[in-house]
């Protein structure tokens, strides 16, 4: 059997923590539960339900693990590794404990969690319940070592009657329902522990063939574990890299930006991708061990040599001057912030080809921005990297693999655009991609991205598009709105009522928010008349151009209208990339 069957109470649980038999794996990151969760997991043990099962793995040879609470010590070799169930885990000692965690955003945090002792009600804890005598604002105090429940309860009983007078019925319910909440430690709990013979390759087919919901382990998973075994350095650098991203820091250099706000491993993909031209890390976990593919054999030579490989390649990578210079290529683009973001790998697979570009084959900037700004064009109008992306990115990086200088490396992408960008695809796969109404819509974002390109107006503006999707201007409302070109009152008056046709793409256009707001529910002929007013003949067909507007559009049937809009958006994202 790879696997036993233990039962644990939750104090137990907690005990071999605190005392370091049982440690988190970096298999999974510290993330932990929003509080909400937290409380939802209370309440379910609270009222007897199973609250699902621990995955343990025995531990013999992984030395460098993490613990749960960042207060902790770790004074010996854990016994067991938590595989699955560590959000629950995590937050259980969180709450029991007091300790501190860490949060998706690598800081520490505090999770507390209320009770009110006359109706079982468990709720997040705020300012307003903790001014709420009736009840037990963290709950985390009732298990502080050296506190008994029933001094608690005696405690918490006077703190009320000093607020209100209390029945001997209600001292009884109170009294009972703090003693139910105290006795939870002893919830019991089934855990699975599979052996330590089994590789990580095996646990996590264990994990996925078992485990239908929750983080599901991958193969960066597991390369970020011997990172931290061989090189932790190297994985403290991605995660200050990535904690780094997500807050500005005043004039200081940081990785922060409008664009992305990148994890650990999808900055050690681009590192991979650009040290061993791979984006399939199953292959690269295997080379990163030392493991030789045709013999099987490891080595530890081998292992040093191609953790070398990626050493230099991570500090080209996490390099600020190459990160900022690649996001420059996204503006270039006609992108300006994470909104008009519809794939996070596509900017990931796109610095990992900017930067063999730059680094391998020494590509002049200008050239090399040009070329990285058309190639990131492609990816959101065609969504390469959204299906399968490690196939599809694999496939290019073979094709670069054999690239012997500059010009065969601009030549090798300008082919794979080219088959992608065809005549078929601008004048019937772009438009059918237009016949939408999300508003993630990658082709909406490429047709904004062709109006900053174009330095398009905004409709009835004089502004630039450009210059109102700056994401660094900040007010009650965007500075520019997603205006219905027949707006939806308008539309039901005359009986279309169904909102995948009402919020078409085709019937938005940019506008000020001011003018959205004025326009209101009119319809077309009556209020485009009154703004087409503001402008000359020409500023009127130049602007009628660009946001893709068709003669008489205001009286033409609304079906008619969108078929041949999303023509016309078709036309300017095509001259958007001739621009380019």
């Amino acid at each position: 059997m790879l696997y036993k069957r233990v039962d644990y109470s939750l104090s137990k649980l907690l005990h071999d923590i605190e005392h370091g038999d049982i440690a988190l794996p970096d298999l999974q990151r510290p993330f932990v539960w929003p509080a909400a969760k937290v409380r939802d997991l209370f309440d379910s043990m609270y009222r007897g339900f199973p609250v699902g099962y621990f995955l343990f793995w025995a531990n013999e040879h992984l030395t460098d693990i993490k613990q749960i609470g960042v207060e902790q010590k770790q004074a010996k070799v854990p016994r067991l590794l938590i595989v699955d169930g560590q959000q629950r885990l995590t937050s259980l000692f969180a709450v029991l404990k007091g300790k501190r965690v860490l949060n998706k955003d690598f800081k520490e945090t505090s999770i507390k969690i209320s009770f009110r002792p006359i109706d079982s009600q468990f709720d997040v804890a705020d300012a307003a319940i903790e001014r709420d005598p009736e009840y037990i604002y963290d709950i985390s105090e009732l298990w502080k070592q050296g506190t008994s429940s029933f001094r608690f309860i005696n405690k918490f009983i006077e703190k009320l009657r000093n607020h209100r007078e209390i029945t001997d019925e209600e001292e009884n319910v109170i009294s009972d329902n703090i003693d139910r909440l105290y006795k939870l430690q002893e919830y019991q709990f089934t855990a699975m522990e599979i052996s330590s013979t089994v590789d990580e390759e095996q646990v996590s087919d264990i994990f996925v063939r078992i485990n239908s919901q929750g983080k599901k382990l991958n193969q960066a998973d597991f390369i970020l574990t011997l990172l931290s075994v061989f090189w932790d350095q190297g994985r403290k650098e991605l995660e200050a890299f990535s904690r780094e991203s997500r807050e500005a820091r005043g004039e200081q250099a940081s990785p922060f930006n409008h664009f992305i706000h990148p994890d650990p491993a999808q900055m050690l993909r681009v590192a991979v991708g650009l040290g061993f031209k791979r984006a399939r890390l199953k292959n690269v976990y295997t080379i990163l061990r030392g493991k030789d593919l045709e013999t099987g054999e490891v080595s530890s030579l081998r292992r040093d040599q191609q953790f070398d490989v990626l050493k230099q390649a991570q500090q080209k990578v996490l390099n600020l001057q190459n990160w900022h210079d690649f996001l420059k290529v996204l503006i270039k683009a006609g992108f300006r912030s994470k909104a008009m973001v519809s794939s996070d790998m596509s900017i990931i697979y796109s610095y990992v080809i900017y930067l063999i570009g730059k680094e391998d084959f020494h590509v002049d900037a200008y050239r090399l921005r040009k070329m990285i700004a058309k190639w990131y064009f492609m990816l959101v109008l065609t969504g390469r990297y959204t299906g399968s992306p490690e196939t599809v990115m694999e496939a290019d990086l073979a094709r670069l693999r054999g690239v012997a200088d500059q010009d065969e490396f601009v030549g090798t992408l300008e082919k794979i655009i080219a088959d992608s960008l065809t005549n078929d695809f601008w004048t019937i796969t772009l438009v059918n991609k237009l016949e939408s109404s999300t508003s993630r819509n990658p082709a909406l974002h490429a047709y904004y991205a062709a109006l900053n390109i174009l330095d398009a107006n905004v409709l009835f503006s004089n502004m630039k598009v450009s210059e109102l999707l700056d994401p660094v201007l900040r007010a009650n409302r965007n500075a520019i709105e997603k205006h219905h070109l027949f707006p939806k009152k308008y539309l039901k008056s005359i009986g279309i009522n169904e909102d995948k046709l009402i919020n078409q793409v085709a019937n938005l256009a940019l506008v000020e928010w001011g003018d959205n707001a004025r326009i209101s529910d009119e319809s077309p002929e009556s209020y485009f008349p009154r703004y087409a007013e503001r402008f000359t003949p020409a500023e009127l067909a130049e602007m009628m151009e660009y946001h893709a507007l068709p003669d008489n559009w205001t009286s033409l049937d609304y079906p008619v209208f969108l078929e041949e809009r999303r023509k016309k958006m078709a036309q300017i994202i095509k001259a958007g990339y001739i621009r380019l």
